[in-house]
C-alpha cells in the first residue's frame, strides 16, 4: 500500500480534490469524518467534551453544535489544548487502524489531514506515516470568497479562520507535490491526474503501530 497526506488550508478546496482521486481508484481515510463519527452522541469523545465543556455546546438532539464549540476555542489557546487532548488520539488510533487493514493491500490511501502539516510542525505525526505529502493551495481572498458562498461563513469570520492557520509559504515548503487549486475545474482535472500517477510512484509505507495515548 502506498499512503500520501493530503491538506490544504481551509477553502482551498481538498474535498474536490480528494473526489477525484476517490474517482481513480484511492481509498480515502477523511480525519474529519473520523472526527464526526467519534463525537455522536453515546460515543467517548462526545461524553468527554461535555464534561469538559458543558451542556451548552449540544443541541436539542443531543448532537455537537459545532459553533458552539469553535466559538469556546477558537480565540482561547488553553480551550483549543483541551479539546485536542480529548479529540485527537482516539482519531489518531482510528486512521493507524484503518490504514493497518489495507497493509498486504497493492491500494493507494490518501489521509486527508487538514492540520497535517501544523502537526508536524508541532513535534508529531513524523512523515513516516505516509510515503508523500500532497497540498492543495490557493490565493487567501478565493478562499474567503469559497466560505462565504459555499459554506456560509461570516467574511470576518473566514479571515480569521484563515489567519489563524499556518502560512501558504509554510505548508508549501513541506509538500512533495503542490495542486493549485485557483484555476479551472479542467485544469483541475489535469493536476490531479499528475498528482494521481505521482502518488503511484512512491515507495509503499510501512504501517505504524498502534499508538500510544498521546496527540498527533
Amino acid at each position: 500500500m502506498i499512503v500520501i497526506g493530503l491538506t490544504g488550508g481551509i477553502g482551498s478546496g481538498k474535498s474536490t480534490v480528494s473526489n477525484s482521486f476517490v474517482d481513480r481508484g484511492a481509498i480515502l481515510i477523511d480525519a474529519d469524518q473520523i472526527v464526526k463519527e467519534l463525537q455522536q452522541p453515546g460515543a467517548f469523545v462526545h461524553s468527554e467534551m461535555v464534561k469538559q465543556f458543558g451542556q451548552g455546546i449540544l443541541n436539542d438532539d443531543e448532537t455537537l453544535d459545532r459553533q458552539a464549540v469553535a466559538e469556546i476555542v477558537f480565540s482561547d489557546k488553553d480551550r483549543l489544548r483541551q479539546l485536542n487532548e480529548i479529540v485527537h488520539p482516539p482519531v489518531n488510533r482510528e486512521i493507524r487502524s484503518r490504514i493497518r487493514e489495507q497493509t498486504d493491500t497493492d491500494n493507494l490511501l490518501v489521509l486527508d489531514i487538514p492540520l497535517l502539516v501544523e502537526g508536524i510542525l508541532a513535534g508529531g505525526p513524523p512523515r513516516y506515516i505516509v510515503s508523500g505529502i500532497l497540498v492543495v493551495d490557493a490565493p487567501s481572498e478565493l478562499a474567503v470568497q469559497r466560505l462565504v458562498e459555499h459554506r456560509g461563513f461570516a467574511e470576518e469570520d473566514a479571515r480569521a479562520r484563515i489567519n489563524a492557520q499556518v502560512s501558504r509559504e509554510r505548508r508549501i515548503e513541506l509538500a512533495d507535490f503542490v495542486i493549485d487549486n485557483s484555476v479551472r475545474l479542467d485544469e483541475l482535472e489535469s493536476q490531479v491526474a499528475l498528482a494521481f500517477d505521482w502518488a503511484k510512484t512512491l515507495p509503499d509505507t510501512d504501517p505504524t503501530p498502534e499508538p500510544p495515548d498521546e496527540n498527533y
